[in-house]
């Protein structure tokens, strides 16, 4: 009796591993055993359930996609990274808001490939940049947010002295906040020609998320709208153009300050 095709896709890591190493080209035995780190005595009743349901095909010791196989790996791809991205954390993406990100970039969630979720410290909450910027040092840095932190005043200053340029764009509530509370220092650091601040006109319903040239970072609120010190830091080149893209669609609706 045959497999369903999702079994046979799904159901087994090394037929999985077979396909997607497969995509491109047609790779030898060898290079497969190497790549899923295997044995041949493994493997091979593995693909030769590939073979048995039209997926793979091979002549001599060399293996290749059938156009069914092309066809399922093709679509499955995609799902794999996403599966990929969730299965780092799903109790994390389960109970967590991730309605903020449009649909458009949601459907690009794969992109966020190699992220973390990161408890930090008691002693590390207020100083999270410090945290991932570690040795490196970044020209620009990009944040949406509510929230600032205490020590936003001394961290905003280093950055400014260091001649980083920050983009921050903000909610109305907390733009009013600054605006009664801390006129006079926004004042001087949006004149000083590195500090770029925007204010966002619709619902901000996330903590905040920032990214610089090497990271990006996003805070999300609890699904019952609490707040976690818990955070996703992602570093891949892919997750920092979807990170400047999800930027950009807050900016669409924002408007700069140039003079609070």
């Amino acid at each position: 009796m045959r497999k369903s095709l999702l079994d046979v896709v799904f159901m087994s890591k090394k037929r999985k591993g077979v396909l997607l190493l497969l995509q491109d080209e047609a790779k030898d035995m060898d290079f497969l055993l190497s790549s899923l780190n295997t044995t041949r005595q493994a493997l091979l009743p593995q693909v030769k359930v590939l073979e048995e349901h039209y997926l793979v095909s091979h002549y001599k010791d060399t293996y290749e996609l059938t156009t069914i196989g092309k066809l399922m790996t093709d679509e499955m791809v995609p799902l794999v990274g996403v599966l990929e991205v969730l299965d780092v954390d799903i109790d994390y993406w389960g109970t967590h808001d991730f309605d903020f990100i449009p649909p458009g970039l949601l459907k690009r969630i794969k992109e966020l490939e190699h992220c973390e979720i990161i408890t930090p410290h008691l002693t590390e909450l207020y100083s999270l940049h410090k945290t991932y910027h570690k040795d490196k040092t970044t020209e620009h840095v990009h944040s949406v947010g509510n929230i600032f932190y205490p020590d936003y005043q001394s961290r905003f200053t280093e950055m400014i002295d260091n001649k980083i340029t920050i983009d921050y764009i903000i909610s109305e509530n907390l733009f009013d906040k600054i605006r009664t509370e801390d006129y006079s220092y926004f004042k001087s650091v949006i004149k000083s020609g590195y500090f770029n601040l925007c204010v966002y006109h619709q619902k901000m319903n996330f903590l905040f998320f920032t990214f610089d040239d090497y990271h990006i970072v996003i805070n999300p609120l609890k699904n019952n709208g609490d707040i976690d010190t818990k955070y996703m830091l992602c570093s891949a080149r892919d997750a920092l153009k979807w990170g400047k893209d999800l930027f950009d669609y807050y900016l669409r609706d924002s408007t700069q300050i140039t003079d609070i």
